[in-house]
């Protein structure tokens, strides 16, 4: 799993990174914390790691990136490609 993404599906930022993500060709693993018994507490782990919004949280390579700002930041510095394919989740 080297794209774990925490998401909600009425969040529109979660919407905005998992469309990222996947127009890159990336096949992420996605928990929807809406839909899973355990959302509540997920969310409260995720905060406790510092996520603010606790939604979208995207952890590449097993390491934790961050939230939508985190990503965007990201892709517009061009270092989210190199991330990806560094740890096997972009081949291109």
């Amino acid at each position: 799993k080297s794209v774990v993404i925490f998401s909600k599906n009425l969040c529109c930022m979660s919407h905005t990174i998992k469309t990222l993500f996947l127009d890159f060709g990336v096949n992420p693993t996605i928990y929807e914390l809406d839909e899973t018994n355990r959302g509540q507490e997920i969310e409260q782990a995720l905060a406790q790691l510092g996520c603010s919004p606790t939604v979208p949280v995207v952890f590449i390579g097993g390491q934790l990136v961050g939230g939508a700002n985190q990503v965007m930041s990201l892709h517009l510095n061009r270092s989210l490609v190199p991330m990806l394919k560094r740890v096997g989740a972009l081949w291109l």
